[in-house]
C-alpha cells in the first residue's frame, strides 16, 4: 500500500466553503486523500506510515493551468528577424508558424521537459496543453506523455488540427489526435488524458471541421481551440463564411459541455451567450494577452452570465499565481477602475472552475480541493504573512504575497516530485544542458524557414 503523512500544516481545502485549518495531517493513500485529521491524533493512529512535517506552511491542491503550449519553450530570448511586429497576425506568421515548423522530435521532448520542471518548481500540478509541431505530428502526443509520465505531473494533451500545412498536415492531425485518444483507454497511469486539438478558426475550413467532427464522434470528447483571441479571426470568419467565429464554431458541432475555449478576447454578447448555452469552457491567458497586445476578455460579464471561465498561461511560465497577478491587476488597468477583477473573481477561475475543468480529464478523479477521495496532488507553500490570514483574504495574500520561490514541496498521486525544493523525478541539470544544445538548432532551422 503506497502511504504518506504530512504532518503540522496549515490545510486550505478549497472547498465550496474554504477552510484554513491550522495543525492539520493529511494522510495520502494509493494515490488519493484517504483521512484529514489533527496532526496530534492522525499519526499515531498510522505510526508506521512515511511523514512530511509541513512545519506550520501552507498545504494546498496543488495549481491547475487551463491552457497553455510546451511547445513555445525553446521561443525565450530569441531574436525574431526583420522590423518590429505590429499585431497578432504577424506575430503567428513570423514567430509561432515558424517555430513549430522548426521542431523535431528530440525538441518536442525537451520542450516539455523544461515546462515540467517549472510546473513542478512552482506547485503547477496539472496543466492542459495544446501542441503543434507540424514535421513531427504522428506519435509527438505520446513524446510528450512520456514527458508527463517522467515528471509525475498530471497533463490533458492534444494535437492542433490546422489547415496552414496543407490538407495533408490536417489530415494527420486529425489522426494523431483520433491516435492518441484511443491509445488512452490502455493508459494505466491515471496521469495523461485528452481532448481533439484545433488552431482556430481563421485557419480551419469548414470541410476540416466536419472532418474532425466526424473523428470525434465515437471518442467522447471535446475540442480545444483559440477563438476570437484578435479580431483577425472574427474579421476571417465575417468575410468567409459571413458568421462570426463563435456562430460558425457552433453550427459546426465544435462547442459544448466538453470542450475549451481558449481566449475569447473579441467575442460580442451573442457569442458569450452562445458559449454560455452551449455549456463551453473559456480560458483566460492575462499575460499573453497583454503581451501580443489583443486586448482584455470580459471575464466579469462572461463569469456573470455563468460561463466558466478558466486561468492558462498560454505557455507562459506555470508559475499560476503570477498569472493571478495579472489578471487582477490587467482588467483594473484597462477599464481604469480599481473595482474591476475583484480577488475573489480570480479565485474563481484558478481554483473552482479550473478545478471543475479537469472534471472533463479525469470524471472520476476530483481534483485541486482538500477531502477524503480526492486525488492526492499537493504542495507545500512557505508563506508567513505578517497580516492576519483567514480563508476570506486568501485571495489577496496570494496575489500580494506569494512569490516564485515559495513553493517548497510538490506531490501529485501521493507521490513526492520535489521535497524541500530539491526535483526527485527530472535531472533539471540535464534538461538544461540538452535543451540549451537543442534551441540553438531549432534557432539556425527557424532562422531558415519562411514567413508564411
Amino acid at each position: 500500500m503506497d502511504e504518506l503523512l504530512i504532518t503540522n500544516g496549515q490545510l486550505v481545502t478549497w472547498g465550496e466553503d474554504n477552510e484554513i485549518i491550522d495543525g492539520g495531517a493529511l494522510l495520502l493513500r494509493n494515490g488519493r486523500i484517504a483521512a484529514i485529521g489533527d496532526s496530534q491524533i492522525l499519526p499515531l493512529e498510522h505510526p508506521e506510515v512515511e511523514t512530511i512535517d509541513a512545519g506550520g506552511q501552507l498545504v494546498m491542491p496543488g495549481n491547475i493551468c487551463a491552457h497553455t503550449h510546451f511547445y513555445g519553450a525553446f521561443a525565450r530570448g530569441m531574436a525574431i528577424p526583420g522590423p518590429p511586429m505590429k499585431d497578432f497576425p504577424e506575430i503567428l506568421k513570423r514567430l509561432w508558424w515558424r517555430l513549430d515548423r522548426a521542431l523535431t522530435t528530440e525538441d518536442v521532448e525537451y520542450s516539455a521537459l523544461v515546462c515540467l520542471v517549472d510546473a513542478i518548481k512552482h506547485g503547477t500540478t496539472t496543466l492542459i496543453d495544446h501542441h503543434a509541431s507540424p514535421n513531427v505530428i504522428a506519435g509527438s502526443l505520446d513524446v510528450i506523455a512520456g514527458a508527463v509520465e517522467k515528471a509525475g505531473l498530471r497533463a490533458g494533451l492534444c494535437y492542433e488540427v490546422t489547415d496552414r500545412n496543407g490538407p495533408d498536415g490536417a489530415q494527420a492531425g486529425i489522426d494523431e489526435n483520433v491516435r492518441y485518444l484511443e491509445a488512452l483507454k490502455a493508459d494505466n497511469s491515471g496521469l495523461l488524458s485528452g481532448t481533439f486539438g484545433l488552431h482556430a478558426s481563421l485557419s480551419l475550413s469548414d470541410e476540416t471541421l466536419a472532418s474532425c467532427v466526424d473523428a470525434a464522434s465515437e471518442l467522447d470528447t471535446g475540442f480545444h481551440i483559440h477563438v476570437a483571441e484578435h479580431e483577425a479571426d472574427e474579421y476571417d470568419s465575417l468575410y468567409k463564411y459571413d458568421k462570426r467565429a463563435v456562430n460558425r464554431l457552433a453550427l459546426a458541432g465544435i462547442l459544448g459541455p466538453k470542450s475549451i475555449v481558449a481566449h475569447a478576447v473579441h467575442v460580442d454578447p451573442a457569442e458569450k451567450n452562445m458559449l454560455n448555452d452551449t455549456g463551453t469552457w473559456v480560458t483566460h491567458q492575462p499575460r499573453s494577452n497583454m503581451n501580443n497586445a489583443v486586448g482584455a476578455a470580459d471575464i466579469e460579464g462572461m463569469l456573470r452570465l455563468g460561463i466558466p471561465v478558466c486561468l492558462g498561461n498560454d505557455g507562459f511560465s506555470n508559475n499560476m499565481w503570477a498569472e493571478w497577478k495579472t489578471a487582477y491587476l490587467l482588467h483594473k488597468v484597462v477599464h481604469r477602475d480599481p473595482r474591476r477583477a475583484n480577488g475573489m473573481d480570480i479565485a474563481q477561475m484558478a481554483i473552482y472552475n479550473n478545478a471543475a475543468l479537469t472534471g472533463i480529464f479525469w470524471p472520476e478523479l476530483p481534483i485541486g480541493r482538500l477531502e477524503v477521495g480526492a486525488a492526492a496532488d499537493i504542495i507545500l507553500v512557505d508563506y508567513h504573512p505578517t497580516t492576519p490570514l483567514t480563508a476570506g483574504n486568501l485571495p489577496w495574500h496570494i496575489i500580494f504575497g506569494f512569490e516564485i520561490d515559495t513553493v517548497t514541496t510538490t506531490i501529485v498521486a501521493g507521490r513526492v516530485l520535489m521535497r524541500d525544493r530539491q526535483l526527485l523525478t527530472l535531472d533539471e541539470a540535464e534538461i538544461t544542458a540538452k535543451s540549451r544544445e537543442l534551441a540553438r538548432g531549432v534557432w539556425q532551422r527557424f532562422e531558415e524557414l519562411s514567413v508564411g
